[in-house]
């Protein structure tokens, strides 16, 4: 159990520190066992078996910035303003986007080894997104083509999601359950 604790862990920690340059994600790896081995981040309902990564995305909160009618202006009988009115200035927190977290599945570290990696920018570099060499590695320029690659998806995160490795062909799709 011990074990099974730290190897995850390790395993989060490797993906986890792959993403330079941005906000980090968290990733985690559910196993069968993690309901005895205390929390484990996954969101409710996960299959064992399974990592997931999971991007927050912060609340936008803007000042607004009101002037508020105390007195209005007093007019002489020719329009003229006799007293000018007089106003008070406002002014308020607003939350204009909600703080937002979104979870997603994604490979497995044994799978994420150095061959995966190279394979990913690759697939990155035939898109357009990925201009520097393939390493293997899941360096800065790799986690940067990897979130422009994620944003149409509404990901912000330069964490590879399974739902981006299928698209860029790296990951076969789930075959479907047969009907009986």
């Amino acid at each position: 159990m011990i074990r099974n604790l730290y190897l995850g862990g390790l395993a989060g920690l490797m993906l986890a520190g792959c993403q330079a340059g941005g906000p980090a994600a968290d990733v985690s790896r559910l196993n069968e066992r993690a309901p005895t081995a205390g929390p484990v981040a996954a969101p409710p309902g996960a299959p064992g078996g399974t990592c997931w990564g999971r991007d927050e995305t912060p609340a936008v909160i803007e000042t607004v910035t009101e002037h508020v009618l105390v007195k209005p202006a007093e007019l002489a009988a020719d329009g003229t303003v006799r007293t000018p009115a007089t106003y008070r200035t406002e002014t308020r927190q607003q939350i204009v986007q909600d703080r937002r977290e979104l979870w997603f599945e994604t490979p497995c570290p044994p799978q994420m080894d150095e061959e995966f990696i190279a394979s990913l920018q690759r697939a990155l570099k035939a898109r357009g997104l990925y201009r520097g060499a393939v390493t293997g590695r899941m360096d800065r320029a790799t986690t940067r083509a990897l979130r422009r690659f994620q944003a149409p998806m509404g990901m912000d995160s330069g964490v590879l999601s399974m739902e981006a490795a299928r698209r860029l062909g790296l990951v076969a799709y789930p075959r479907p359950e047969a009907r009986g």
